[in-house]
């Protein structure tokens, strides 16, 4: 089934935002088109000298083992669509001994109806699960309290607070105010019980938006820089305004280039995610410095049709992972975070 197919399967009678935001993000135009990851190669090793069983991905995150070092991102949530995304997001990472977040609980907060969308922890009883709300609610009425609500609705083991002021100055519904957000996040990371991760949505986050963050407490963050969708261009569709969205498609930092800044503040845990399409993108992120790989795309269109579909995908990327490794000589993750890449050659 082609994504413009299950598009059309997903959506026959939903056309709130949640619901534009899937069947826009299954659309190929919405992609940025050009990955950063190809910018840089691993310099092959012809005699590895280890044995490809020997590879070990296992992961410690969250005070969970996982399989490997890999998150399946958050994306969705509000709409029934959504609940079943999420809930075959959710078993097919508990397959496969992945992490796995939720997309924004906001609607659920507001009407109670909808947190049945959100609630996956039956089906994914031992991996990390994260919940997740917008940053901006907590100048818009939310604040410790509804995070707490965030993360007992679904009961997970942290919980996102995402980043995403370009795609609010886009969105027609927006919410712009942004500021005084920094104290407010620290307060939800002193408050809320358990750790909090900052991300952004496809624009990267700085050295300096993640130093300042740190200060504030934030022990892990997520890049989510430029290079897969472009939540510009689908907001930009929303809203009819066509070049709008082609202007500040490309904005912010490259994934890659997020991920060594965000690497330079000390104490951090970096999830790697924004255009990461396969194992390959996933080893250059992991040597460039990431310790965790967050991927939402590739899941999206198995999502609409089964848990089995999305742990192939993740089965298929973790292979890919483990072939990269075999080829460098390297057994583990802390080894792979020590390999050699090459730029521009």
């Amino acid at each position: 089934m082609s994504r413009a197919e299950a598009a059309a399967v997903a959506f026959p009678a939903e056309r709130d935002r949640k619901a534009e935001h899937i069947r826009l993000a299954l659309d190929q135009r919405m992609q940025l088109g050009h990955s950063f990851f190809d910018d840089y190669r691993f310099e092959h090793e012809a005699l590895p000298e280890i044995d490809a069983e020997e590879i070990d991905l296992a992961t410690e995150f969250l005070g969970r083992r996982m399989a490997a070092p890999l998150l399946v991102s958050c994306m969705t949530g509000g709409t029934e669509t959504a609940g079943r995304i999420n809930r075959n997001l959710a078993a097919g990472a508990e397959r496969t001994g992945v992490a796995v977040g939720v997309g924004s609980q906001r609607k659920a907060l507001e009407d109670p109806a909808k947190a049945d969308t959100c609630r996956v922890r039956e089906v994914a009883p031992s991996v990390p699960l994260l919940a997740n709300l917008g940053a901006v609610q907590l100048n818009y009425g939310m604040g410790v309290r509804e995070c707490r609500q965030a993360v007992d609705m679904i009961g997970a083991d942290a919980l996102v607070l995402h980043l995403n002021p370009l795609q609010e100055a886009i969105q027609p519904e927006g919410q712009c105010n942004f500021s005084g957000l920094l104290p407010k996040i620290g307060e939800v990371v002193r408050e809320v019980g358990v750790p909090v991760v900052v991300k952004e949505i496809g624009c990267g986050l700085s050295e300096a938006t993640a130093r300042a963050l740190a200060g504030q407490g934030v022990r892990i963050v997520d890049t989510a820089g430029v290079g897969g969708t472009s939540w510009a261009r689908i907001e930009a569709e929303r809203a009819g305004d066509l070049e709008i969205g082609e202007l500040f498609a490309g904005w912010g930092l490259p994934t890659p280039e997020s991920i060594v800044q965000a690497r330079r503040v000390g104490g951090l845990t970096v999830i790697a995610s924004g255009g990461i399409r396969n194992g390959l993108d996933a080893a250059k992120a992991i040597a460039l410095g990431a310790d965790l790989v967050g991927m939402a795309y590739p899941f999206l269109e198995p999502a609409t049709e089964s848990p089995e579909r999305v742990a192939e995908k993740i089965r298929r990327t973790v292979r890919e992972l483990k072939i990269c490794m075999f080829c460098l000589g390297v057994k583990s993750i802390p080894e792979l975070q020590r390999t050699k890449l090459l730029k521009g050659l």
